[in-house]
């Protein structure tokens, strides 16, 4: 079927507007679970200011230009019966001296703004003026140590509403980047080197993060979660950890022979549960895995179903997960799985 030059032309045009519009609307996530310009705390809110006051001065700084570009075409086009070149002008000291001078004040403010900033998101406090946290990045896994609570847990970051966290950052292999979003901006543990960064939630919720530092075959699927408490749950947290519930009793039958098992498949060689003489330091601190909403790194929800299946193949639920398959039996698969489902 031929297609005639205007009716081309009409579907060109057509479909310049479709992408245009696919595009300019493929950016409005404001409040999907990760996005910056949907900020749940001082430091998310500081940083979306800058962007926000940036995004202004740039379209505003991009109406001038186009507007003055509409106006020259307009006014300097082509007259009927115009013959050779329009008359010639050059070397007007006023606009050159408007079109350099502006271009820099604008920057000047930029980064000003930026610049100060920078020192209060900079700023390290100590810890008598906010909790710190140790958080040590892993392929492909988070671990976080509250050193005034001798607390360890992996993947979930538990922190009080309305205090300052400062994050201690380092990593035990490769460099990783650690992003929440919705409480403040990318900050890199690099093997040898200790980062510092301060987080505070303004009101209780979960917060998704990724990290956002390309590390191995399971960077994408290494995320973070944070639990922004009320003070009094993040004290009852706190409480439990130090108290966990890690041996189930000999009358829940398949459990116990869990906590035998986990011992005996050579788990406990890797993972630490506290309560127990299982102190491996090579994977994710279990203490408290029951509570914890996801599992493998906040990949999958933390069900029965979902953890027999961690446990039967890792690899098939996370691919480049450095946890071994081990082979088991699906009776011990199962009896290990509901084991972890009791620890809280």
């Amino acid at each position: 079927m031929l297609v005639s030059s205007k009716h081309r032309r009409h579907l060109i045009r057509r479909g310049a507007v479709v992408a245009f519009l696919a595009i300019s609307l493929s950016g409005c996530g404001f409040a999907t679970a990760q996005s910056p310009l949907n900020p749940a705390g001082p430091v998310a809110q500081i940083q979306a200011g800058l962007i926000t006051s940036s995004f202004w001065i740039m379209m505003i700084v991009s109406a001038v230009v186009f507007t003055a570009l509409v106006v020259a075409v307009i006014r300097f086009r082509a007259r009927p019966g115009q013959r050779g070149l329009p008359p010639q002008t050059e070397g007007n000291n006023r606009v050159e001296f408007l079109w350099t001078v502006t271009p820099a004040i604008i920057l000047a403010l930029m980064m000003i703004g930026t610049i100060k900033e920078s020192f209060v998101l900079g700023k390290i406090y100590p810890a008598s003026q906010a909790l710190q946290v140790d958080v040590t990045g892993h392929q492909f896994w988070w671990e976080f140590q509250y050193p005034s609570a001798n607390i360890t847990t992996a993947n979930e970051l538990h922190i009080p509403v309305g205090e300052k966290v400062e994050l201690v950052l380092t990593s035990a292999d490769v460099m990783h980047s650690f992003w929440v979003p919705r409480l403040g901006g990318k900050t890199d543990l690099i093997p040898g080197r200790t980062n510092y960064m301060w987080i505070e939630a303004s009101q209780p919720g979960i917060y998704h993060g990724q990290c956002a530092e390309f590390c191995g075959t399971g960077h994408a699927d290494m995320r973070i979660t944070v639990d922004a408490e009320p003070p009094a749950r993040y004290a009852a947290w706190v409480q439990s950890m130090s108290h966990p519930v890690s041996i189930p009793p000999k009358s829940n039958t398949l459990a116990y022979q869990g906590y035998l098992d986990f011992a005996a498949a050579g788990c406990s060689s890797c993972h630490t549960i506290a309560g127990t003489n299982y102190n491996g330091a090579v994977g994710p601190n279990l203490t408290d895995l029951s509570d914890r909403l996801m599992i493998a790194a906040n990949l999958i929800p933390n069900t029965l179903a979902n953890r027999e299946a961690w446990i039967h193949d890792p690899q098939a639920v996370k691919p480049g997960a450095l946890m071994p398959n081990l082979h088991l039996p699906m009776n011990e698969v199962r009896a290990i799985a509901t084991y972890l489902g009791t620890l809280r």
